[in-house]
């Protein structure tokens, strides 16, 4: 009996040990092991010669694929007549000179002048102003909601930016109009955003959580909203120091190409607008090609806009060789289209070229990056960085697309005299967004305009806020 009850001890501490044993092999399993670091050690093969290289040099300069250096010339069958590269220094006001470097060309035929560019001052001042009052009403909208509440959340790491779309300009000119670049020229914070930035962001979140205190204490939202005026008078203050007062009149004249010198006349941005364009704004329609989605769907962003009372981002989901036809019809017709892209991507910014065959990877490491498209976006590997006006296309005897010409806003001494080349390869890969007039659209794809849009949130992977690069 005694032995049995020995017996019995020892058997259980075995399974207590083996248990132990094997739980600590199960939790190790998914561990870094000696033996794994062996095998790879064993099994990694690399060259010293490329190791000394890498490990001493941008590897940028290493991959520079040689080979396609000079195959892509400066050629285009269709080219629109662009006069005056503009440069947005450092900020990230791409999407509005994009939008103003689409639009200007109106302002070159309608008063026959050989250049011609908008301030973009005027516009990016209440934009910035209109942006806070949104943020403002955001807060005024969630302040039931808790501060981890992921929308919240979003807001106050989001209050202001510099960023924005095309529907953003859109709603900035329709409202406050447009005014020549002689009218409110760019200052050091136009033209170096970041500080203004973070100071107006700043002081418009310690606004928003005064307004939530207000919110907590039973206060009604019409006297919220009184105090949000209040907190307006701060932040238009703080864009008068940076960037002066936007003009409420402007005198102007200019000389056209024959050398004739106008008359000088008075406007308000209102009227000079009006003047200038000779195009319904909301004639134009937002496309993307964002393969994560289902296409021939139409997709709005929440929070992407500027001014409170109008628009969020709607767009029309389309693969990229639908939006191809779209735009050789709109240069055919000598009109520029907003387009934006992930322009840090295989980007040979001296050259000015964009060609997946810029750099080689696979031939200094032996290792290949295989992501499509999709898979980059999901991962966040990839988005739109920056906007463009596509004004240019190259075809091959067929008709197709080989390469396309992009009005780039990095100031004449950058890339190809200030544009960007394109190849139809990288189109597919790395465009995001085109905006294209009604007119060349089929009416099947306009109809999807008359579908409820799928909204998205504001912090979905294809639309988070990234730097202008």
């Amino acid at each position: 009996m005694k032995n049995l009850k020995l017996f019995f001890i020892y058997l259980f501490a075995f399974v207590v040990m083996l248990n132990t044993l094997l739980s600590a092999q199960t939790s190790d399993r998914g561990a870094v092991s000696k033996a794994l670091i062996s095998k790879i050690r064993q099994e990694c093969v690399t060259e010293k010669g490329i190791v000394n290289a890498v490990s001493a040099n941008d590897t940028r300069k290493l991959i520079v694929n040689r080979s396609n250096s000079g195959k892509i010339d400066d050629i285009f069958a269709i080219k629109l007549d662009i006069k005056g590269i503009t440069n947005q220094k450092s900020s990230g006001r791409c999407w509005l000179f994009t939008s103003l470097n689409v639009l200007r060309q109106k302002a070159r035929a309608k008063f026959n002048l050989s250049s011609f560019e908008f301030s973009e001052t005027y516009p990016f001042f209440w934009d910035q102003f209109e942006k806070a009052n949104l943020f403002l009403e955001g807060v005024i909208k969630t302040r039931s909601k808790k501060m981890t509440d992921r929308k919240v959340e979003w807001l106050f790491k989001h209050p202001v930016g510099d960023g924005g779309v095309w529907n953003m300009a859109v709603a900035i000119i329709e409202k406050y109009g447009l005014a020549p670049k002689s009218a409110m020229p760019e200052t050091y914070h136009s033209e170096n955003t970041r500080s203004m930035s973070r100071l107006i962001g700043l002081k418009l979140k310690e606004q928003g959580l005064k307004l939530r205190d207000l919110a907590s204490k039973g206060k009604s939202v019409r006297y919220l909203r009184k105090e949000k005026e209040k907190m307006l008078e701060d932040i238009y203050k703080l864009l008068v120091y940076h960037l002066g007062e936007p003009p409420v009149k402007f005198s102007w004249r200019y000389k056209d190409k024959d050398g004739k010198l106008s008359q000088e006349k008075t406007y308000t941005p209102q009227e000079f607008a009006k003047e200038v364009l000779d195009v319904d704004l909301r004639d134009y329609v937002m496309l993307m090609d964002d393969p994560t989605r289902p296409y021939y769907k139409l997709y709005e962003i929440e929070y992407d806009r500027d001014v409170y009372e109008d628009f969020n981002w709607k767009y029309i989901n389309l693969p990229s060789v639908e939006l191809k036809k779209y735009a050789l019809k709109s240069l055919l017709d000598k009109e520029p289209m907003y387009f934006s892209c992930d322009v840090g991507k295989q980007l040979d910014r001296k050259a000015g070229i964009l060609s997946v065959e810029n750099y080689d990877y696979k031939s200094l490491f032996g290792i290949s990056f295989k992501m499509n498209k999709a898979q980059r976006i999901l991962t966040s590997s990839s988005g739109s960085t920056h906007g463009m006006a596509l004004v240019g296309v190259d075809t091959s005897d067929t008709g197709k697309p080989v390469k396309w010409l992009l009005e780039n806003s990095w100031g004449p001494s950058s890339g190809h005299n200030g544009f960007l080349i394109m190849t139809d390869k990288w189109f597919d890969e790395y465009m995001f967004r085109l905006v294209v007039l009604k007119k060349y659209i089929p009416e099947n794809i306009l109809n999807i305009l008359k579908q409820k849009p799928v909204m998205l949130s504001p912090w979905d992977p294809m639309f988070l806020p990234v730097e202008d690069m």
